[in-house]
């Protein structure tokens, strides 16, 4: 149970390793990819631990703020998940300012890779573990067993490891997805903030922020994936037929 919470979970985790480590040059991408999540496991492992003995104090407020226009209560959880929520959207929403901004898709990125390896590798430690703060809490209510979380940890880095590469190939193979996967990014990041906001019980004008539930997630997660598929086989036969009449009035 807890390998297949963390899989899918891990999800829009892959998503965010493949846009991060098309930062740097093509030939070290895969490499990137390995070492980070390889980190991450280790990271993730040791934050396991710390969040077992730590919890209580990540839940209590160490900012308090009552007003009549706003109040927060912010703890060190609500903290880490704003944050991380924050910097996913600016990540989600700079992309796709960039792909917008590019004259010519042929001539994406002749500039060359504008990153280097230690900058992608740390990114995507940092990033995973942010990603995986809420799968360790949900499996800390799943079992007491460190050994056992721990394993599962290692068994789903392993398999993100397998089909980190996989999922850079198809999106460079597919480049029409980049969109859809920049999209779900940026709902990810929307219900990290709405989440951390709940958390650090934030109120504006007496309206409380509530946190996306998982549930509404996944349905607009499965709306957008339907959406994009139908939108790209109706693209596809809309110019398959005006190229049927192009050879006709030829």
């Amino acid at each position: 149970m807890l390998v297949l919470l963390q899989i899918v979970l891990g999800f829009d985790n892959l998503l965010y390793i493949s846009i991060e480590s098309k930062r740097v040059a093509e030939e070290s991408q895969s490499k990137v990819r390995r070492i980070g999540i390889s980190l991450a496991i280790v990271f993730r492992i040791v934050l396991l631990f710390l969040l077992v003995k730590m919890v209580e104090k990540l839940q209590s407020a160490f900012f308090e703020y009552d007003s009549e226009y706003f109040t927060a209560a912010i703890n060190g959880h609500s903290l880490i998940v704003l944050g991380g929520g924050a910097f996913i959207l600016w990540t989600a929403i700079k992309e796709i300012y960039h792909m917008l901004s590019v004259p010519e898709i042929d001539h994406e990125g002749e500039g060359g890779p504008t990153g280097s390896v230690a900058k992608a590798i740390t990114m995507i430690v940092v990033m995973n573990l942010v990603f995986s703060f809420d799968s360790i809490l949900s499996a800390m209510a799943l079992t007491k067993n460190l050994w056992i979380m721990a394993t599962a940890v290692v068994i789903s880095g392993v398999l993100m490891i397998v089909l980190s590469d996989h999922v850079a190939e198809f999106l460079k193979k597919n480049r029409m997805y980049e969109v859809l996967g920049l999209f779900i990014l940026f709902i990810v990041g929307v219900m990290l903030v709405s989440e951390g906001g709940h958390l650090a019980h934030l109120e504006f004008f007496g309206h409380e922020i509530t946190a996306m539930q998982k549930s509404t997630f996944y349905f607009v997660l499965s709306v957008l994936i339907i959406v994009d598929i139908v939108q790209s086989r109706y693209q596809k036969k809309l110019l398959a037929a005006q190229e049927a009449r192009a050879s006709k009035a030829a």
